[in-house]
C-alpha cells in the first residue's frame, strides 16, 4: 500500500509540473517587454493600447492599436468617434482607409469620389467606407443625441506602423491646414488671391478638428455652408472658382474663403447628391441573421454582400448572445478577428495551439479583443443580461468559421475509426459525448461557467486526478 501511494505522490508531482509548463507556455513572439508587467495586460488578446488622436469640447477620436511586434504590423487599428450635439469633424484625409459603423447617433459624410462631392445620411447600424486620401468631413446632425462611431483603420498605407496620419485640409491656428505649410507666395499665385486674404483664411478657425455648429461655439462659417442643401453647395463652389484676383480682394465674408478652399481641394462637384459609382451604406440591423436559435443570433457581412469590403479585404459581424449563452468554441481558417462590446459582459476565451488555455478574460461594453486566424476561441455571454459585441475580420471573403464543438461541429463530420483511435476511446462513448449537445452554433451555457465560479484551476485539475488515481489504485 505505501508503494501505491509513493507511486500515486510522484505521478501527481510528474503530472501539476506538467500542467504548470504546459499553461506558462506562450508562443514564440511573446517577450517580457510586451508583458509590460500589469496583470490586465499580461496577455496581448485584449487590445488595450489606447490613446485620443483628437479631443476637443466638442467631441474626439480614440484609436485602439492592433496587436504588433518589431517585424510584423496589425492589419488594422480600431478607432471610436464621439460627437456632441450639432458639431462636425472638419475636412480632412487619411493615409488609411476607414470602415465607418455607427454605433449610435445620425450622421453626415461628405467625401470625394472620382472628383465629385458625395453626401450621404448615415443612421445608426449603417455601414459605409471611406478610402485612403478622400477628403471628407462628418457631421452630427441631430440636435439631442451625441454620434458614435467605430471604425477599422486599414494599416497597409499608414506612414507609420503604430498610428495613422490625419492631413486637415481646412483649419487655422488649431488645427492647422495643411496649406499653411506652402510657401506664402506660391499659395498666393496658385490661389491668385493676395497674401492678407489667404491669411484671414488661414488664421480664423482656432476650435479644433471637431467644432460645434451653433452660433455660440463655432465660426459662422461651417454653420452657413452645411445649412444650404446639395444643389447651393455645387453652385456657390463653381461660381466661386470663377471669381478673379479684384474680386476676391473686395469680398470680406469668411464664408468665401471656405467655398474657396473646399473648391480648390474637392475639385469638380456634381450636380447630383454622389456618382452612380459610389455605394450607398448597408445597415447591418437590415439584415436577416446568418444564424438564429434560443440562445442568440449572429450575423456577418462580406465583400459579396458590400461591395466596398473587397477594397479594404475586411469583413464585418455582429454577435447577439442571450444571457448565458456562448458562441460554440471554433476557429477561423481565413481571417484575424476583432471585437468589440457593445452591450453587456461576458467572457473570451483563446487557446494556444499547444492545447493550453491562453487567456480567459472577462470584458464589458468598450473593451476590445482580438483573436488571431486559427486560434480556437469562444465567447460566453454572462448570467446578468445579453452580450452583444461587433467587429471586424481581416478577409472580405466568406469566413467559414469551423466549430468544434456543437452539433455541426467537425467531430460529428469526422466521426469514425479514426477519430476513435485518435480519442481512444470506444464508438459508443465517444458518439455519447459528442451527441450530447443537441444544439449548435449558439450554444446554452452551464452557470457556473458564465459567472466564472467554476474555473478550474491547476489545483483543482490535479486533485480530480488524484481522485481518480486513488480509486483506479484501489
Amino acid at each position: 500500500m505505501e508503494n501505491k501511494i509513493w507511486t500515486l505522490c510522484v505521478l501527481v508531482l510528474v503530472i501539476y509540473c506538467s500542467l504548470v509548463a504546459a499553461v506558462d507556455e506562450r508562443p514564440r513572439w511573446w517577450t517580457e517587454e510586451e508583458e509590460g508587467g500589469k496583470e490586465d495586460d499580461k496577455w496581448p488578446f485584449l487590445l488595450q493600447d489606447s490613446k485620443h488622436v483628437v479631443k476637443t469640447d466638442a467631441g474626439d477620436m480614440r484609436l485602439v492599436r492592433g496587436f504588433a511586434t518589431k517585424f510584423v504590423r496589425s492589419p488594422i487599428h480600431i478607432g471610436f468617434i464621439r460627437m456632441e450635439p450639432t458639431s462636425l469633424f472638419i475636412p480632412h484625409y487619411l493615409d488609411s482607409s476607414l470602415i465607418l459603423f455607427i454605433h449610435s447617433g445620425e450622421a453626415k459624410i461628405g467625401h470625394m469620389d472620382n472628383d465629385e462631392l458625395v453626401e450621404k445620411s448615415l443612421k445608426r447600424g449603417d455601414i459605409y467606407r471611406i478610402k485612403a486620401g478622400s477628403v471628407f468631413y462628418l457631421v452630427n446632425t441631430e440636435e439631442g443625441q451625441r454620434l458614435n462611431v467605430i471604425c477599422s483603420i486599414d494599416t497597409s498605407d499608414s506612414l507609420e506602423w503604430h498610428t495613422i496620419q490625419s492631413f486637415f485640409v481646412a483649419g487655422g491656428t488649431y488645427p492647422a491646414s495643411v496649406l499653411a505649410g506652402f510657401d506664402h507666395s506660391t499659395l498666393s499665385a496658385a490661389f491668385n488671391v493676395s497674401e492678407a486674404e489667404l491669411g484671414k483664411m488661414l488664421m480664423r478657425q482656432s476650435h479644433g478638428p471637431i467644432v460645434h455648429l451653433s452660433d455660440s461655439c463655432s465660426p459662422n462659417v461651417w454653420s452657413k455652408f452645411l445649412d444650404m442643401d446639395h444643389h447651393h453647395k455645387v453652385a456657390h463652389m463653381k461660381r466661386t472658382a470663377h471669381i478673379n484676383k479684384q474680386e476676391n480682394v473686395q469680398v470680406q465674408k469668411p464664408k468665401w474663403s471656405i467655398r474657396k478652399l473646399l473648391f480648390s481641394i474637392f475639385g469638380k462637384a456634381g450636380e447630383k447628391m454622389g456618382s452612380e459609382t459610389t455605394p450607398d451604406s448597408y445597415n447591418i440591423f437590415d439584415r436577416t441573421p446568418n444564424f438564429k436559435n434560443d440562445y442568440g443570433w449572429s450575423t456577418a457581412l462580406d465583400g459579396s454582400d458590400y461591395a466596398p469590403l473587397q477594397h479594404e479585404d475586411v469583413g464585418v459581424y455582429l454577435v447577439n448572445l442571450s444571457a448565458g449563452s456562448m458562441m460554440a468554441p471554433h476557429m477561423n481558417p481565413r481571417a484575424t478577428e476583432y471585437g468589440i462590446v457593445l452591450r453587456g459582459s461576458g467572457y473570451i476565451q483563446i487557446v494556444y495551439p499547444n492545447g493550453s488555455l491562453a487567456m480567459k478574460a472577462k470584458v464589458k461594453e468598450g473593451n476590445v479583443f482580438w483573436v488571431p486566424r486559427y486560434f480556437p476561441f469562444c465567447q460566453i455571454a454572462s448570467g446578468t443580461g445579453p452580450f452583444e459585441f461587433f467587429g471586424f475580420t481581416t478577409s472580405a471573403r466568406d469566413n467559414k468559421p469551423q466549430f468544434l464543438v456543437g452539433a455541426n461541429s467537425l467531430l460529428h463530420a469526422m466521426r469514425g475509426p479514426e477519430l476513435e483511435e485518435a480519442f481512444e476511446m470506444s464508438k459508443d462513448r465517444l458518439e455519447g459525448i459528442i451527441d450530447a449537445q443537441r444544439e449548435s452554433v449558439i450554444l446554452p451555457a452551464r452557470p457556473e461557467e458564465v459567472d466564472g465560479s467554476g474555473e478550474e484551476t491547476v489545483g483543482t485539475m490535479i486533485m480530480s486526478l488524484g481522485n481518480e488515481m486513488v480509486m483506479q489504485f484501489d
